[in-house]
């Protein structure tokens, strides 16, 4: 399988249905949200963006399968796409310009290709195993700076999984009086996009999916960047905490989540 020659069609794939949800945002109205859970939104967009996405990327890859947020296809051994058509949802509903589609191939757990697509901004960040990262087409790496003090984070915060809010808050406040500052998005795939071209320092988060951090993991990777989960043993991608840095920082900031994290599965 060659990844560059496969990415160039995911980059066609995406740029068409980013073109789609740009024409559909101002149309929006609150008739056409609903909510999936608490605080949890979906809209029609979402939706018909991901049925275009899983029809184009089945017609390129045909053996893949698919986890998809809005459940569109179906979960293979081996080789999938993971999809989120709209990471963002709440700030597209609310006109907050910042929303990506986010795309991944895995094999496994491996990711092989991953794509952001920051809308309103038409970014592309794009990357393949072994292939570098980048952004519209220039190469992209890392920030340069080596300690916490000289760093700006980004974050996010879980829309219904609170147990877990006093220990969260005691890291978020660590890190307000040990870094430059962090800032909140919205959409974890922009955070990591982030991250890998320099923008931010590090991202932090628990209560993600797959769909959220899969292309962003390969991207802060093949930008020169080191992620992980909060604890060794957890995976970036499925198991639902990431740390994403320029490699400088991460072990500063871990010892800084470990002191704070007192989370048992």
């Amino acid at each position: 399988m060659d990844l560059k020659e496969l990415i160039g069609k995911v980059e066609t794939i995406s740029e068409e249905v980013a073109a789609f949800i740009r024409e559909e945002a101002p149309k929006l109205t609150e008739a056409g949200v609903s909510s999936k859970s608490a605080n949890n939104l979906v809209t029609h967009v979402d939706h018909t963006a991901e049925d275009r996405l899983v029809e184009a990327l089945e017609k390129i890859l045909p053996e893949a399968g698919f986890i998809a947020e809005e459940g569109s296809g179906e979960q293979v051994q081996g080789l999938n796409w993971i999809i989120d058509p709209l990471d963002g949802t709440t700030n597209f509903v609310h006109g907050v310009p910042c929303y990506c589609i986010s795309i991944a191939l895995v094999d496994g757990t491996e990711p092989l290709l991953g794509i952001v697509h920051e809308i309103t901004r038409d970014e592309r960040f794009t990357a393949w195993k072994g292939g570098g990262a980048y952004l519209n087409g220039d190469p992209i790496r890392v920030s340069g700076r080596k300690e916490l003090v000289d760093s700006l984070l980004a974050t996010g915060f879980p829309y219904d999984d609170f147990g877990h809010e006093s220990e969260y808050m005691d890291l978020l406040r660590e890190l307000m009086h040990r870094t430059r500052g962090i800032r909140r998005l919205g959409s974890a795939a922009a955070d990591l996009a982030y991250v890998a071209c320099g923008r931010f320092e590090a991202f932090y988060e628990y209560g993600l999916n797959s769909w959220d951090v899969a292309a962003g993991v390969l991207l802060v990777r093949e930008a020169g960047g080191k992620v992980s989960g909060f604890r060794p043993t957890k995976d970036p991608v499925f198991d639902e905490e990431i740390v994403a840095s320029n490699s400088a920082i991460h072990n500063e900031l871990l010892e800084v989540i470990e002191r704070n994290w007192q989370r048992q599965d």
